[in-house]
């Protein structure tokens, strides 16, 4: 009777020890499962945290930012731009556009072909500044309307050959109408929002503008002829950027801002921000279709057409007496007495006879330092 009462003794002490581990275990368990849950909902709100963080950064930043890549079909408005790859240059795939600009700060045409504005300063951000060449030009949007075009021209990019034909490409609100009293008699140009001398771009649908005569010459062309002449007298590199601005649904823009900023030197050799006009004195404009009125044109005589003439296998090329010497890269005509005559290529160079209005027709631009 004694031995089974002991038994029974030894017995409950390992029950109650067994319930007790049992019980010190389950606890155990309990609040290791519940530290894993805290640590990881701690950590998921802290990522949360940082990601809505790092958005509203972005969001209050001076620049909107996509990305884009020639594999990739992007989806994005006309902020985006897409690369265009050539062996010529180096692409990259993040672009910027700028958020501070609004057509506010564009003063009413006053009579000058184009205004500073931002007090002449560009919307570049430090992270658009770089020494490797690109070319970015945007895709045509829902109406055909060209966007922003932006490069790092550095001489890598410049042509090396003359320009070729771009009358195939139409751009929005494009038409082909002359007016009595226009250089060349033509209302438009297909206008490069980046220049054929800077990077070299010819028939691309995506770097063309319908622009009139004045803007294109008077307005564009001395911008694109001073940033040319600062890349080739110091072999420095410029963040280029031309964006045509469009009211509403227009098929013409009202202008185009151009701003741009030497690179090596950090904007000391060559600093602007301009906004060249799309009017033509004397001619109206309707901006919605591109159609317009002005002064009829009067037809005159034919134009004479430029010859090249041909050198031999022993002779140079000959040189006939004639009124200006053509440019076929540059599109500009010279005083065969410029300098600037002595610096071009000789399968650059054409001999014109004809007066100044008639390589105006052409195309041809009077050279800024002769001024034929």
């Amino acid at each position: 009777m004694k031995r089974k009462n002991i038994e029974r003794g030894l017995l409950s002490l390992i029950l109650s020890a067994i319930i007790c581990f049992s019980a010190t275990s389950c606890s155990y368990f309990d609040n290791t499962e519940s530290n894993s849950h805290s640590s990881f909902d701690s950590s998921l709100s802290e990522s949360s945290s940082n990601v809505e963080t790092s958005s509203k950064t972005d969001s209050s930043s001076n620049y909107s930012e996509t990305i884009s890549s020639s594999k990739t079909t992007s989806s994005a408005t006309t902020t985006s731009l897409t690369t265009t790859t050539t062996s010529k240059a180096t692409t990259t795939t993040t672009t910027r556009a700028s958020s501070k600009f609004n057509t506010s700060l564009i003063p009413a045409y006053s009579g000058s072909a184009y205004v500073a504005i931002n007090g002449n300063n560009p919307f570049f951000s430090s992270a658009d500044m770089t020494t490797s060449a690109y070319e970015n030009y945007s895709p045509l949007d829902s109406l055909g309307r060209c966007g922003a075009a932006m490069s790092c021209i550095g001489q890598e990019l410049m042509p090396t050959e003359p320009r070729g034909s771009i009358g195939m490409v139409k751009p929005s609100g494009w038409h082909l109408v002359k007016y009595q009293g226009i250089e060349g008699n033509y209302l438009y140009n297909r206008c490069h929002l980046i220049g054929y001398q800077l990077t070299g771009e010819n028939a691309n649908e995506r770097n063309l503008v319908t622009g009139t005569r004045y803007m294109n010459v008077q307005g564009m062309e001395p911008i694109e002829n001073r940033t040319a002449n600062y890349i080739e007298s110091t072999g420095n590199h410029v963040i280029y950027r031309s964006t045509p601005i469009f009211i509403g649904s227009n098929l013409v823009c009202s202008g185009v801002l151009m701003e741009g900023k030497s690179v090596e030197d950090n904007g000391a050799g060559l600093t602007f921000c301009v906004f060249a006009y799309n009017v033509q004195p004397g001619v109206t404009i309707n901006y919605a279709d591109g159609s317009s009125s002005g002064p009829e044109f009067i037809e005159t005589q034919a134009t004479p057409k430029a010859t090249v003439p041909k050198a031999t296998n022993n002779n140079p090329v000959p040189q006939p007496s004639s009124s200006y010497v053509l440019n076929k890269n540059t599109h500009k005509f010279h005083y065969a007495s410029c300098s600037s005559v002595s610096k071009m290529a000789e399968k650059n160079k054409a001999y014109f006879n004809g007066t100044r209005d008639q390589a105006i027709a052409q195309g041809y631009s009077p050279c800024k330092q002769c001024n034929p």
